[in-house]
């Protein structure tokens, strides 16, 4: 990938808390060789960078959130942090030490140019819009820092899409990080990740509302598709523990009394993902979770580096591995091999949750332990 930057030296101020910079980035050459033009990040930052810029974790967030790591929901912000606590005063990413710097991924709908940006003809990108990559999303990300005068980071955490990315960044640009956090993730997709993956798109391509994915402005989008995507996702999710503990087959129960599942009633695990489905279609755009989760599915830091165990033997980064006990969308032999590989991991980090893959946002005493030591490892580092 390759950004054709026609622009001035850096000058734009990391924003604070909940404000929120775009910084152009100019033209972007994709993996692929496709062009995306004037590409514009999405960036939020907590904590002061330090006078030589040297103190800056950048975190990665997953397939549906976006740079509101932590803090309110408000005008621009339609939910609030995906990751609340871990950043400010004495959190695990201590403000008073670091500054955390997030964007909005490369695809993504949350101020980053994505399916539903316009393009240079005044409309919006659609089904034009290019597949991009993992490798893509970082490439972006580093030419946004670089734009901000950031042109290394202490360490870039992130779990699932986002330890995707930190994991590809390390393997890339390791002159650029002093440590790296790969959290719930594996070195590529899986035949059962596509799987599902591949089914989720279906289900949004086949709404007719889809429209071949020109559906932006014409008052219609594919909500339904949409949701039962997200249904389908969510299953991925949470553990199979967890929910049959939760639900069972138990029906749901409506104000009226529980309701029949023999007689066109919902089991409560139905209503559950149902209303999941719901929220999600409400603050989400249908062609960026296609863009993003096809990248997923071309996830491979070996592509092009003579595979997956040339590719992690290479890199020197100190890196700290977690993984979730229950995580099916992501089961722990994928992050043993990351950590047998990689030559900078002493260990894989094992989080015991009965939470599934999203135990990675929910078990936060576990997690933030597990940011800390990949903190300490870049001071190290950094002090070597």
């Amino acid at each position: 990938m390759t950004i054709e930057q026609q622009l001035p030296a850096p000058h734009i101020a990391l924003p604070q808390g909940d404000e929120i910079a775009y910084v152009p980035i100019g033209s972007v050459t994709l993996e692929s060789g496709a062009v995306i033009d004037d590409v514009t990040i999405a960036v939020q930052s907590w904590g002061e960078l330090s006078p030589r810029r040297d103190n800056v974790v950048f975190v990665c967030h997953a397939l549906t959130a976006d740079s509101h790591v932590v803090g309110p929901a408000g005008p621009d912000h339609i939910t609030g942090g995906w990751w609340e606590g871990i950043i400010g005063p004495g959190a695990a990413i201590d403000t008073d030490h670091w500054c955390a710097v997030a964007t909005n991924v490369l695809g993504g709908c949350r101020g980053t140019t994505g399916p539903t940006s316009l393009a240079r003809d005044g409309k919006p990108w659609g089904s034009r819009f290019p597949e991009v990559s993992v490798r893509d999303q970082v490439n972006a990300d580093i030419a946004a820092l670089a734009q901000l005068g950031i042109t290394e980071v202490a360490a870039v955490v992130g779990g699932s899409m986002g330890g995707a990315r930190a994991l590809e960044w390390a393997v890339m640009r390791p002159d650029s990080v002093h440590a790296a956090l790969v959290l719930a993730v594996g070195a590529r997709a899986t035949g059962d990740q596509i799987g599902t993956q591949s089914t989720q798109i279906a289900a949004i391509q086949t709404d007719p509302d889809w429209q071949g994915g020109d559906y932006h402005g014409s008052g219609r989008s594919p909500e339904k598709g949409l949701n039962l995507a997200r249904r389908i996702a969510h299953l991925t999710y949470r553990g199979e523990v967890e929910l049959d503990t939760r639900f069972g087959n138990d029906p749901q129960v409506g104000p009226d009394g529980p309701e029949d599942p023999w007689a066109d009633g919902r089991y409560a695990v139905q209503s559950y993902l149902e209303h999941q489905g719901d929220k999600f279609v409400r603050r989400f755009d249908a062609g960026s979770y296609v863009i993003l989760t096809e990248s997923l599915n071309r996830h491979d830091v070996g592509r092009g580096r003579g595979g997956v165990e040339k590719a992690l033997r290479s890199c020197p980064v100190p890196v700290v591995v977690g993984g979730i006990t229950s995580d099916r969308l992501y089961p722990l032999r994928l992050q043993e091999e990351l950590a047998d590989l990689l030559p900078g991991c002493t260990g894989l980090r094992v989080v015991e949750s009965v939470h599934g893959h999203d135990a990675f946002l929910i078990e936060f005493d576990a997690v933030s332990e597990l940011v800390r030591e990949t903190l300490a490892l870049a001071k190290a580092t950094q002090a070597s």
